[in-house]
């Protein structure tokens, strides 16, 4: 075996995989014609090119009703503000998310409350949501994360024996099906975002969902400076702000939309293919199949690092590091446990919701949801959704260059772990912990 590139060895691959975000001439030839009209805003809301394109995303999804709006994180607070949450209500999210996630419900001035994930599919685990279940709750925002989906039967359950609204984070789930329902059609709003490398994109923009007309009113509301709905049926009346997507971005979705469902198969024949190639590399373990997942949607391919124990073995951070060296673009901590991240700054003094009508301001320091933070700090690598959109030939170089760092685990064990290029664990996250610990 050759030597790893990470020591100055060749790489298994040079060549770039494929660019990242696709278009055609016809996205070019859109814009202009959309330049040249001179309609370039968001305004009557939803526009009639915005409304072409979200009855087809929505007929996609399988939901009733769609509508744009500026990003995926606004949409989810846009979701919980007219699914009735309001100020100190509970929110539960999982602990490993994108922080937007989280941040959307503290700009709504609710309370997140993490839940820990299931260990297979890194998507939140019901049990653990039944445990955080309090008087407080009011919604709970499940993430269809990476390759896998909630398990939405058990979740909609329960959310229905407490009354709790369910917001689906759809931002990996571009297209994707859950027993024959398509994401974000299955609890009360599906959010979806539309950022640079979201499996359809706008550059930024997010989309949102839903199979409730009271809802889509609202939600036309809240995104439209508190107009009135087009049809205005329930005659909900609601604070709003401008949240509107501009028709220069719907231009480009038009394509987006066209083009998803070929390489959402691409996409998922190559995962397959990733993952037969990848059965028995030391260090090692795919994700197990959902048999719940109807339409697989890949936003980006993840599996475990899990080292037989008692053998020599590099961090994860480290072993990540050689993959990216041979070559192949990944990442490791690709998200972190939200209540550990840096950009997770939540506290009594810039969030009052967090002590308001409490005995004890919560404090996210004692957070513990272990399945998130071993697959934070310790197990998952994330492969881009890019590396699965061209030949099969491509797939091959990404499996080959795993398996040259898994056959040779124990002498990346033996190198300095700097080479990772990240931080000791924990170290800044610590350190504010602690200083919490004092409000």
């Amino acid at each position: 075996m050759s030597d790893l590139a990470i020591l100055g060895g060749n790489p298994v691959r040079t060549k770039p995989f494929s660019p990242w975000p696709q278009y055609r001439q016809s996205d070019i030839e859109r814009i202009v014609r959309t330049v040249e009209s001179r309609h370039w805003g968001g305004f009557p809301y939803p526009t009639p090119l915005a409304t072409e394109f979200c009855q087809g995303f929505a007929e996609l999804q399988g939901a009733k009703y769609a509508l744009p709006v500026v990003n995926g994180t606004v949409s989810i607070t846009v979701s919980l503000q007219v699914a009735g949450v309001g100020f100190g209500d509970e929110v539960i999210v999982p602990a490993f998310t994108w922080d937007g996630t989280a941040t959307a419900v503290l700009a709504m001035g609710a309370v997140p409350v993490f839940a820990d994930v299931d260990p297979d599919t890194y998507c939140l685990d019901v049990e653990s949501v039944r445990k955080a279940i309090t008087p407080r709750t009011k919604a709970i925002v499940p993430v269809h994360l990476a390759m896998r989906f909630t398990d939405m039967d058990a979740l909609m359950e329960l959310a229905r024996a407490h009354n709790l609204k369910v917001i689906e984070d759809c931002a990996h789930a571009h297209g994707g099906a859950y027993k024959g329902k398509g994401a974000g059609s299955i609890g009360d709003i599906g959010s979806f975002s539309l950022q640079e490398s979201k499996l359809m994109t706008s550059g930024e923009g997010g989309l949102l969902t839903t199979n409730s007309l009271e809802y889509y009113e609202a939600l036309q509301t809240v995104i439209n400076c508190g107009r009135a709905s087009l049809t205005d049926e329930f005659g909900r009346r609601m604070i709003g702000l401008n949240y509107r997507m501009t028709d220069l971005q719907i231009a480009l979705l038009v394509g987006q939309l066209e083009m998803l469902p070929e390489l959402r198969e691409k996409r998922a024949r190559h995962a397959d293919l990733l993952t037969s190639l990848l059965q028995g590399v030391p260090g090692v373990r795919t994700l197990p199949a959902q048999a719940a997942i109807t339409q697989p949607t890949i936003y980006t391919y993840v599996f475990q690092y899990r080292p037989e124990p008692g053998t020599p073995a590099p961090h994860r951070d480290l072993f990540v590091a050689a993959i990216a060296a041979e070559g192949i673009p990944c990442d490791g901590r690709f998200y972190e446990a939200v209540y550990k991240s840096d950009l997770f700054y939540a506290t009594p003094e810039n969030c009052g919701q967090l002590a308001v009508g409490r005995d004890e301001p919560v404090d996210y320091s004692k957070c513990c949801c272990p399945v998130s933070e071993r697959a934070a700090y310790e197990e998952s690598v994330w492969l881009f959704q890019f590396e699965l959109i061209g030949e099969e030939e491509d797939v091959c170089d990404v499996a080959r260059a795993i398996g040259k760092i898994g056959s040779q685990l124990e002498k990346l064990s033996q190198q300095d772990p700097s080479l990772a290029g990240v931080k000791a664990m924990g170290r800044a996250q610590r350190a504010r912990f602690e200083r919490k610990k004092n409000y």
